[in-house]
């Protein structure tokens, strides 16, 4: 080896290991009004509570963080094709607790369908809520334990509709309490929005101009 390298090599081991950050920083996205940014033509849906904003993007070769207030409110695996949609479910929950008709046909549920992350429990507790409630209650009850995956790993959720149906309820409250009996019987797992693929952490939603969201769409 020669000295110019060991050299080389004698300055390189003191270098901390940081690690390189080498995303795009897009500083003022435009948050339409179905929820959705357009990055690289194709959409990615954030909290609606953001319709209208701008925010902040982190675009990376694999994947994109969407940043408002400081906070990253949205982690998407960047799509390999242009003016495809990417809708996370949980990101509409506040409005389709008030519009319940449209889940049904909203993209967004049928990509957690697509998914696996809306399974055949959350279909038969939904069923069963529908035949009880009627469809704007029942839907409504759902969107109840859906919030729950905000908090509560997606098995424990699972399981505690699966123990309410076993018991007759429907009840997005007595699914809370039979899922926190099954959280404390379990390790700590990591929580994950009923829809997503990784941990996203959102502001606090407003109700603002959630009128308009959606109107004539079926997103």
């Amino acid at each position: 080896m020669g000295e110019a390298a060991a050299a080389e090599l004698v300055w390189m081991r003191p270098l901390p290991e940081v690690p390189f950050d080498s995303a795009a920083v897009l500083p003022s996205v435009k948050v339409d009004t179905k929820g959705r940014i357009c990055v690289r033509q194709s959409f990615y849906s954030v909290p609606v509570s953001l319709a209208r904003r701008r925010i902040v993007v982190r675009l990376g070769a694999q994947a994109l963080e969407a940043v408002a207030d400081g906070r990253v409110v949205a982690r998407h695996e960047r799509s390999l094709h242009k003016g495809t949609e990417d809708l996370v479910l949980d990101h509409y929950l506040e409005i389709l607790v008030r519009k319940p008709g449209a889940m049904p046909g909203s993209t967004a549920l049928a990509q957690a369908r697509a998914a696996g992350a809306f399974g055949e429990t959350h279909e038969r507790f939904w069923a069963e809520a529908r035949r009880r409630l009627g469809d704007g209650a029942g839907t409504r009850a759902l969107i109840g334990v859906l919030l729950l995956h905000r908090r509560m790993a997606a098995a424990v959720v699972v399981e505690a509709m699966a123990a309410a149906l076993t018991i007759g309820s429907v009840d997005p409250e007595i699914v809370a309490i039979e899922a926190r009996r099954i959280q404390g019987r379990r390790p700590n797992a990591e929580v994950v929005p009923i829809g997503t693929g990784a941990k996203d952490v959102r502001p606090a939603p407003r109700l603002d101009g959630y009128d308009t969201l959606l109107a004539g769409s079926g997103s």
